[in-house]
């Protein structure tokens, strides 16, 4: 199957309307191996949080699977999906699976069985990437890639409670995010992220999935930079291979505002399929109603406050980079603590607002 035409793109948004979602990981796992390991997989947790997310007016989610999970227990995986999607389709909520993922801001290699608690006062301390940095390099399991984005695409290619395919997360994103509240960086192994990204679309269309299949762009520049959003090589190709637009924006409504005024110019449907860090100023009150008013869909990062400590900041020097300060008083991410409360109730209620809730 060739890349959507931009007509058809359109023609598949025109019915969709307005996707106003989340990112998602349960509050008990600290990572998605955790998530979707058998003996973890913690569904009344799942339940409950989507029923929270239902009654506040999401209408769409997005969640990273893990290439180990499928190594080890493939049938057991697409069980589990089956369970997931039909959980979140009788509340409303559509999902975007996420195939493949370098966000391995633990430092660790991912490994199959029970994982570790998370680090104390550290964002995403134990975020192991998928299928991992250092498998990714030596490439010998490149089979294996191919096989487990076929079979659960095949699995569910014609499946109207999926929204589309998002095939990797950052392809090529080498930080790792320190105890000591920096950041570090591991060897370049952008090229063979780039391969596998290129792969994953092949592979996946080759299964004819009735639905859109993309990968993020996620690659901006600093303040005071001239240069263009998401302009690298990885990010001008998963642009040019994507039937609709996705990106990320970690930034404020202004920025925000001018990444979607250049991707306009592609002239197909828009998602921001990462988004939301209060102390960078990505709010909900205001880049909500920017999403809203342009018509782009978005996923905000974080449900639940958990094991992901998502709450807390990303390192100080990151934060900075971004024109804030890494407040610990203040919620990084995330909108409910365990119990269901929002961190801010107006929040709640704009999402409500605009998802026409209430």
């Amino acid at each position: 199957m060739d890349r959507w035409s931009a007509d058809k793109a359109n023609a598949w948004w025109a019915t969709q309307g307005w996707v106003c979602g989340f990112n998602y990981l349960p509050s008990s796992s600290v990572n998605f191996l955790e998530m979707w390991h058998v003996d973890t997989f913690d569904r009344d947790t799942i339940a409950r949080e989507l029923g929270w997310a239902c009654d506040l007016g999401f209408n769409a989610l997005r969640v990273n699977l893990h290439y180990l999970i499928w190594r080890h227990d493939p049938d057991g995986l697409i069980a589990r999906l089956e369970w997931f999607l039909q959980t979140a389709s009788d509340l409303g909520l559509k999902t975007v699976p996420c195939f493949f993922d370098d966000c391995g801001f633990g430092g660790f290699e991912p490994e199959y069985g029970p994982q570790p608690d998370p680090t104390p006062d550290v964002h995403n301390s134990r975020a192991v990437a998928s299928p991992g940095r250092a498998s990714l390099l030596d490439g010998n399991e490149w089979d294996g890639y191919e096989t487990y984005v076929r079979d659960i695409t095949r699995a569910f290619a014609r499946d109207e409670r999926v929204l589309f395919w998002d095939l990797y997360n950052e392809p090529g994103n080498r930080m790792v995010f320190e105890a000591t509240g920096s950041r570090q960086y591991e060897p370049d192994f952008s090229a063979r992220s780039h391969k596998l990204m290129q792969d994953s679309f092949a592979w996946c269309r080759s299964e004819g999935p009735v639905q859109p299949v993309t990968v993020g762009a996620w690659v901006t520049p600093l303040p005071g930079s001239t240069d263009a959003p998401y302009r690298t090589a990885i990010d001008q190709d998963a642009l040019a291979l994507s039937d609709i637009i996705t990106f990320h924006a970690y930034w404020d409504c202004a920025h925000v505002a001018q990444f979607i005024d250049h991707l306009e110019k592609l002239n197909r449907p828009m998602l921001c399929t990462e988004w939301m860090a209060r102390p960078i100023g990505s709010r909900i009150d205001g880049q909500l109603d920017l999403f809203h008013a342009r018509n782009v869909g978005c996923f905000q990062w974080g449900l639940v406050k958990g094991r992901t400590q998502t709450h807390l900041p990303w390192p100080a020097d990151l934060v900075a980079a971004h024109g804030g300060e890494a407040d610990r008083t203040i919620w990084f991410h995330d909108l409910l603590d365990e119990n269901g409360q929002p961190y801010d109730m107006s929040e709640v209620e704009k999402v409500r607002q605009l998802s026409g809730r209430v």
